[in-house]
């Protein structure tokens, strides 16, 4: 099983998606059922990947190589090494997570809505394995169009608009990043007399000097990827798309959106971006870093005056966000491991805060932090999983976001000095925004009498947030399995950006 591990990870959602179309549509346990067993079961596989993987090697491993489309240079091939093997890990889990969490709250279209969930988690699985450029594309594409219908279909009030401006932009930015992998492959068959869309061939090229890309190409190849990205972080100032996705989205959406698919463009970056365009990478590196840090300081300003509750998580994503893309472009080891990390603490501990605040509008249908307060003695169980949660997420030591600040301002800290200060600033900030939220929602007298009897946390409920928070306790206290895996192809990554800068010149 091992030889083909990754393909039944990552379409074995999709296979539990059509089975679940042809279920009768009323029976809503047994579709509901059905799906969560399958991501489970997707889950389950994928602790192998952890197991087998070989901590100490670079290359791909669980690598899957068969022609696709031969006639234009198109394979199936799939891969991870230390940069996606957690983000696989974090989409598998994630996923259950999510569909638990929806369990009693979706009651329309319940067969659509559990199919679009298990087609989401093939994309993007998909995006984390893929090693050829078309096929990263594809499954980049995938993602788009269930992720569409949840919100539209799922969400609020204004669930259209954000739907809607959701897909435009990102659909703008595949459009550019389509143009890019197809520029660059064409390029790349005019030196070689072949087209291909395998990645590694393609750096491989770059690497040796076999092949090159003048001054011009490289940077409009690189603008093309990045800005695709930047728009999925999304980056200040592309981010207007974010807060609108997240309030209109249904709780699992917006868990999903926050947890998996903004780390979709920060993977980008890192996987592509980087090793392709390392001259291009350098010189933008300032302007991007500032863009990033502009990003941590804005969004957590905007988050301080939010009175909706999950639009406030929503902007503290941008804050988060920002450093990770910071991190990306300290160009380090210090830094990059610190970017993923908190890739990866982020889509624990905001995915979690987007959990605590849809199980609190599923008792109060309002997200306005007024009318909460006094919530501590009600909702007891409630509020000390809202409390490491918060804490988690400004960085508090001795739980995960803190290691992965650390490791980013540490990283900026050896680039720059100013930027590391600037940033650090973000951390002051993030710690203001929520522990006053935290204050407003869960201290305090009663001020409303709906808020004195609320029902505290049901065993569904714990059973979704006990896991996360033993993996903010875990991580913050324990990082080195994460960081072991990442160690060798973080450094293979930047040795690459350094020798084939040097083959250039």
């Amino acid at each position: 099983m091992s030889a083909s591990i990754l393909s039944l990870i990552t379409f074995l959602p999709l296979v539990g998606g059509v089975l679940i179309l042809f279920a009768a549509k009323a029976n809503f346990r047994l579709i509901r059922s059905l799906a969560l067993g399958v991501s489970v079961l997707t889950f389950l596989l994928s602790l192998q990947l952890y197991f087998d993987f070989d901590q100490t090697s670079a290359a791909y491993q669980f690598e899957e190589l068969a022609p696709w489309i031969p006639s234009f240079g198109v394979k199936y091939h799939i891969g991870i090494d230390g940069i996606s093997l957690f983000l696989v890990l974090l989409t598998t889990l994630m996923t259950p997570i999510a569909l638990l969490s929806s369990w009693n709250s979706i009651a329309e279209r319940v067969k659509e809505y559990h199919f679009f969930m298990l087609m989401l988690e093939t994309g993007m699985i998909g995006v984390f394995i893929a090693l050829d450029l078309f096929l990263f594309y594809a499954f980049w594409e995938v993602t788009l169009i269930p992720m569409y219908f949840i919100v539209g279909v799922w969400g609020g009030k204004q669930r259209i608009y954000a739907a809607v401006k959701f897909f435009l932009y990102t659909m703008t930015g595949s459009v550019l990043m389509l143009v890019a992998i197809l520029a660059l492959c064409l390029i790349h068959g005019q030196s070689f007399g072949e087209t291909t869309f395998d990645l590694p061939t393609i750096i491989a090229s770059l690497k040796s000097g076999t092949f090159t890309l003048n001054f011009h190409q490289q940077y409009w190849l690189f603008l093309a990827f990045f800005v695709a990205f930047a728009i999925k972080v999304p980056l200040f100032p592309l981010h207007t798309w974010l807060p609108d996705a997240h309030v209109e989205a249904p709780t699992a959406g917006s868990v999903i959106l926050a947890a998996i698919l903004l780390k979709m463009g920060t993977y980008g970056i890192i996987r592509f971006c980087l090793p392709l365009f390392p001259e291009a990478v350098r010189d933008f590196t300032p302007f991007i870093s500032v863009l990033a840090i502009i990003g941590i300081i804005y969004g957590a300003l905007v988050a301080m005056v939010q009175q909706d509750i999950k639009k406030l998580v929503a902007y503290s994503s941008v804050s988060h966000l920002g450093f990770v893309v910071l991190g990306i472009f300290a160009l380090n080891a210090e830094g990059m491991e610190g970017a993923i990390y908190q890739m990866l603490n982020h889509g624990i501990s905001t995915g979690a805060l987007f959990l605590l605040v849809g199980m609190i509008y599923d008792r109060r249908h309002t997200r306005l932090i007024d009318d909460f307060g006094g919530l501590a003695n009600p909702l007891p169980r409630f509020s000390t999983c809202f409390l490491i949660i918060a804490l988690s997420s400004i960085g508090l030591p001795l739980m995960n976001g803190f290691v992965g600040e650390f490791l980013i301002l540490l990283g900026t800290f050896k680039t720059n000095v100013t930027y590391a200060v600037l940033a650090a600033s973000g951390v002051i900030l993030s710690a203001v925004y929520m522990l006053w939220a935290y204050q407003r929602v869960i201290f305090g007298e009663v001020r409303n009498e709906k808020n004195r009897n609320l029902p505290d946390l049901s065993l569904r409920e714990q059973v979704v947030l006990v896991p996360l928070i033993f993996l903010v306790l875990w991580m913050g206290i324990y990082s080195k399995p994460f960081l072991r895996c990442m160690d060798a192809s973080v450094h293979q990554l930047l040795h690459g950006m350094e020798s084939t800068a040097i083959v250039r010149k």
